[in-house]
This record gives structure tokens, C-alpha cells and sequence, in this order.
């Protein structure tokens, strides 16, 4: 099943420096259900298909076009969600925003890329760990 990114807007100050505006331009992520729990909910999800999201500074209008087609095993913990009590198993580029003190990397909107976990708290603190593989802060690229 389609498993659409829409655009989003981040204010100066709550993942880069300065305000940026995210949106798709390659969208072709799909998403399977593998298993549930006893009462219907996801257990474990599988996201593949490429995706390309540009990343614009809006005060300069600096951009730039980052793949994240990379694949993804989500497991959940009872009453989970892609944000809370889960934890990403991935092979590829994705990008996820820290803000500050809301996980293991600094602010920024870090694109991770080889084999990899990223693992939510129940409060959405997230906690990286690279088995093999590249990061970067896109907020850099753009400053």
C-alpha cells in the first residue's frame, strides 16, 4: 500500500538554525504490514520504494535534494507508533530530525545511511546506532 510523504515546514530554530521547508519529489514508498498483535494492531512494517525529499532554506532559498529511498523494518511495541516505543531496522538512506535534547545526535536533520537502528522512547527520544554506515547533518548544507 502507498505510504505518502507530505510537505512540512520546520520554524528557525527547531531542527537547523534557520527555517526550512521539506517536501517530496520522488515519492514511490510502499508499506506492508508483516505481523499484528492479538487485537489487530501493528506489530512489524516493511517500508520500501524511493524518496527524494528537497530541503529549502527558506531565508536564502538554498536547497537541496536528498535521497532517502532506503529500506526500513519498523517493529512496535504494544500501543507503538512510528514515533514512540518502536524501533527502525534500516538498510539505506532516511533522514530524521533531532531537536534539541530529543535524542542521542545534536539538532539537525541527520541522514543516515549503511545498516543501522533507530530506536524511539515512549516520550519520541530517539537513539542511533550505526553498525555500518555514514551520517551527516543536512542543516549543514545548507547554512
Amino acid at each position: 500500500m502507498p505510504a505518502p510523504s507530505a510537505p512540512y515546514d520546520q520554524p528557525a530554530g527547531a531542527r537547523c538554525d534557520f527555517a526550512v521547508h521539506l517536501e517530496p519529489v520522488v515519492d514511490e514508498v510502499m508499506t506492508k504490514v508483516l505481523a499484528t498483535y492479538p487485537d489487530g494492531s501493528t506489530k512489524r512494517e516493511a517500508y520500501v520504494g524511493d524518496l527524494v525529499f528537497r530541503v529549502t532554506n527558506t531565508a536564502t532559498g538554498a536547497s537541496v535534494d536528498v535521497d532517502l529511498s532506503g529500506n526500513a523494518i519498523v517493529a512496535y511495541q504494544p500501543g507503538g507508533t512510528l514515533i514512540t516505543n518502536s524501533t527502525w531496522y534500516l538498510v539505506g538512506p532516511a533522514m530524521f530530525g533531532f531537536k534539541e535534547g530529543g535524542g542521542d545526535h545534536p539538532r539537525g536533520l541527520w541522514v543516515f545511511d549503511g545498516v543501522y537502528t533507530v530506536a524511539f522512547d515512549a516520550v519520541a527520544y530517539k537513539t542511533v546506532t550505526i553498525y555500518h554506515g555514514t551520517e551527516r547533518n543536512v542543516c549543514d548544507d545548507l547554512s
